[in-house]
């Protein structure tokens, strides 16, 4: 149904270029959309490193690039195209179009459709063998198989070579071999039938009960087995093609529904798993998979996306496995495994959770794999600590013959030190790492900020000086200034080297309470520390006084005198924040004692101004003493931005 394998000449070139690109380093596994509502076939040109990718149920053929971006879209024509075939040779790729009886044949260098046979009805899947294009064709109960001659320059096309199908059957060859296999899909009989076609005409060889609900098939690059991928059982079982005997199984998971052989044999098998790995890669033989791929959740299920049946191809060179996914929103994403024929490595790495500085500790660990990695394999060690925070390389490790190893180190920087252990991987395993961390004591440092506590008035510049005292190799503090609220940002106020006395000092004007914090980041021998002094700032109060006729020096202080007639205005002003309201304190003497008689709160505008007028009848007041004045209190007067601050007393008295 695909091009699984190349010629042999071809395979021999790949086996020389992979081993000389062991060591390349590997790239990521990818994920990208598609553009497609279904997958009927996935086949990949090594040649132009292109993947093509057919959707019947939108009748069209993606290209995509090895990332998965899409390079170009085939939608002439194209109703219901299925099943893909490569050349050998990469240079033309063959598509079955049932709605178009016909196979159509595309330029792989330009991407372009160059011909097509017209073949029989609604022509399923393709396939290469004894030199001649096969194909599966026919409507349901009417399955039969049909050739292409493409040695012949008309290229004649033949019909009802196999009538025994009850579905189009679906079709695979070994490139180079005179073996077709051929699949029935969609039913419960699983019947497979292999075909000798060195006479141009299929000769049967054998046919049987695979398995049930077949979704793919794979032949073997010798051409000696083919593998089904069916409903069930639950494994992907291994047939001889010669008579159709089994031949061994790949164990796999709930329904099998994709299976696809790399040039080298190695088994990609594939199922239709929620809740359970969806690809599973084996050596030719094997009975334990080397690699597994669990694919993520993409959509709304509480499962993993699953796998499109028939939806896993190889690059010619097995360093690549492609494989198309789908959602449970029906969307497909084009997935590339790098390197999968490698078994998965794990590394695990055991620091001590903590350790002195300067004191030996040891690191033990565990290298483990699907495929034993011999005894004395080196692994790389990478310390990163403060002193080499781009890391440090320490002596390799030696993996012991049960992949256990340890080593010991000395870290002479404290903190968080991080033991990396990489294992670069081989031609038979994947390249892995490890780390663990490891918290190192350092010495608690000297840091002093003076001022805690002081009270200063309104716009004083005070000196705040921190004092650090013997530290490695940093001298740096920082001094922040974080004013109270949430309007004001703490702010760096100075970053410097401590002077030879340990000191560093910064000028701050204060206008309200202020949180100032000297901090010192530390090093690799002394902790981070830092330290705060929380000082208080004043509020600035003026009260003016008007209406008065005169003043005039009396009882020690100044008096404003009015005519009984006459309202006091007392205007105060303050700095304005949001909801902030000066206190009046108003009081009146009485045989040689001040007595309050009223303190209330009167918002302040935006311009920091609040007035009060004294009203009423005075005639009563005449010959009183009387004194006011403005405060603010800290939580009191609407916010807490400030310490508490007294105004001035203004004494006042009425005259007739």
């Amino acid at each position: 149904m695909r091009m699984r394998t190349v010629t042999a000449a071809t395979t021999l070139a790949v086996l020389f270029s992979s081993a000389a690109l062991a060591a390349t380093p590997a790239y990521a596994d990818t994920s990208a959309l598609l553009p497609v509502k279904s997958l009927g076939d996935i086949v990949v040109d090594g040649a132009h490193q292109q993947v093509f990718i057919s959707d019947p149920g939108n009748g069209k053929i993606v290209v995509t690039d090895y990332s998965g971006t899409v390079l170009k879209q085939l939608t002439t024509n194209l109703s219901g195209v299925d099943g893909l075939e490569l050349s050998a040779d990469s240079g033309t790729l063959y598509a079955a179009v049932q709605g178009e009886s016909a196979i159509a044949v595309i330029d792989t260098a330009t991407d372009t459709e160059t011909t097509r046979y017209q073949v029989g009805d609604m022509p399923r899947s393709v396939a290469l063998a004894g030199g001649k294009l096969w194909f599966g064709y026919g409507n349901p109960a009417a399955g039969n198989i049909g050739s292409v001659d493409l040695a012949s320059d008309q290229h004649e096309v033949t019909l009802d070579l196999d009538n025994g199908w009850y579905n189009a059957p679906i079709l695979d060859a070994a490139p180079g071999s005179d073996i077709l296999v051929g699949a029935e899909i969609g039913d419960s009989s699983g019947k497979v039938v292999s075909y000798d076609v060195t006479s141009g005409t299929p000769s049967k060889l054998a046919s049987a009960g695979a398995g049930e609900y077949t979704r793919d098939i794979a032949v073997t690059p010798d051409g000696k087995d083919v593998i089904v991928a069916s409903g069930y059982p639950y494994s992907h079982p291994v047939f001889k093609t010669a008579d159709l005997s089994a031949d061994g199984s790949y164990a796999s998971d709930t329904y099998p529904n994709a299976v696809a052989v790399a040039p080298d044999g190695t088994v990609a098998a594939g199922v239709d798993g929620l809740y359970n790995p969806d690809i599973f890669v084996y050596k030719p033989g094997g009975t334990t998979a080397v690699r597994e791929y669990d694919f993520p959740t993409t959509g709304s299920s509480s499962g993993g996306d699953e796998l499109a049946p028939s939806a896993l191809a190889w690059t010619p060179d097995a360093s690549r496995l492609f494989a198309v996914s789908y959602n449970n929103n029906g969307v497909y994403s084009l997935r590339e495994y790098d390197g999968p024929t490698k078994a998965a490595t794990t590394v695990t790495v055991n620091a001590p959770a903590t350790a002195t500085r300067a004191k030996k500790l040891t690191v033990t660990g565990k290298v483990s794999s699907t495929v034993a990695i011999p005894a004395g394999a080196q692994l790389t060690v990478v310390r990163t600590d403060l002193e080499s925070p781009n890391g440090k390389a320490l002596p390799s490790a030696t993996l012991k013959a049960d992949g256990t190893y340890s080593f010991t180190d000395t870290p002479p920087a404290g903190g968080k030190v991080t033991y990396k252990v990489s294992y670069a991987g081989d031609t038979e395993h994947a390249a892995a790492s490890g780390k663990d961390t490891v918290d190192v004591s350092r010495a608690k440092p000297t840091l002093t900020l003076n001022n805690n506590g002081k009270v200063y008035a309104y716009g004083k510049d005070v000196k705040f000086t921190a004092h650090l005292g013997t530290t490695y190799k940093n001298r740096t503090v920082e001094i922040w200034a974080d004013p109270f609220g949430s309007d004001k940002p703490n702010k760096l106020a100075k970053s410097g080297k401590v002077d030879s006395h340990g000191n560093l000092s910064v000028v701050l004007d204060l206008k309200r309470d202020t949180k100032v914090t000297a901090k010192f980041t530390g090093d690799a021998r002394w902790q981070p520390r830092s330290v705060s002094s929380t000082v208080g700032a004043k509020v600035s109060v003026s009260m003016t006084v008007s209406r008065q006729y005169k003043t005039k020096s009396a009882w020690g202080q100044k008096y404003y005198v009015f005519h009984k007639t006459k309202n006091p205005l007392f205007t105060t002003k303050m700095p304005y924040y949001s909801g902030r309201a000066q206190r009046f304190d108003f009081q009146v003497y009485y045989q040689g004692t001040w007595y309050s008689d009223t303190s209330q709160y009167f918002a302040l505008a935006t311009s920091g101004i609040s007035q009060v007028e004294f009203t009423g009848s005075h005639k009563d007041d005449v010959g009183w003493r009387f004194r006011v004045r403005s405060d603010y209190i800290n939580g009191s007067s609407g916010d807490t931005v400030n310490s508490t601050t007294y105004g001035a007393w203004k004494y006042f008295t009425f005259t007739s």
